[in-house]
């Protein structure tokens, strides 16, 4: 008799703590771009992102990354829509403030209004996208969040900001 078990959910074996420290040292030479994902329960919410990844054209889907037990999960676990924020390199004190814990991440000074589904916006980053929420696939400590994209606007100034070894950065030519 075969094991079997729901793809939706698939058992992984803890890696071993070198496997772990391995995945984090090669990540830390892969340049990432750096979004911020917000969204709205009992009040805003959100974290820096360098997990972003487009997913598919059609339907317009997009991936990223949360750890199950940071302070934003809560919320993302139940919101129906959430902001994708691409920042520009000039964005960097608002990269660190949405990574940084415990920080009341939409006092001033940064600027935000509500967008779309009542969704966080922030103002002066090069692309924001509101999507719903179509799938939270659970993977190790994270979660795997697909959105699929309703609104947006990707018409900002500048250029991206990039996160590489550990620090916040700029594309150079």
């Amino acid at each position: 008799m075969t094991a079997t078990h729901d793809l939706a959910t698939p058992r992984l074996a803890a890696a071993p703590p070198a496997a772990s420290d391995l995945l984090r040292s090669a990540f830390r030479r892969h340049a990432a771009g750096v979004a911020v994902i917000t969204a709205h329960g009992t009040r805003p919410t959100g974290f820096t992102a360098t997990s972003l990844t487009s997913v598919a054209a059609e339907p317009p889907l997009l991936s990223f990354g949360v750890g199950a037990g940071s302070s934003s999960w809560p919320v993302l676990a139940d919101a129906e829509h959430i902001g994708v924020h691409i920042l520009g390199e000039h964005q960097q004190e608002l990269a660190a403030t949405f990574a940084r814990s415990g920080a009341d991440r939409f006092a001033p000074p940064t600027r935000w209004r509500t967008g779309p589904h009542g969704v966080p916006v922030l103002e002066g980053v090069l692309a924001w996208l509101v999507c719903r929420v179509v799938a939270r696939i659970p993977a190790g400590d994270h979660r795997v969040v697909l959105g699929e994209v309703l609104f947006g606007d990707p018409d900002g100034a500048g250029r991206p900001l990039l996160y590489h070894q550990g620090r916040f950065g700029a594309l150079r030519d």
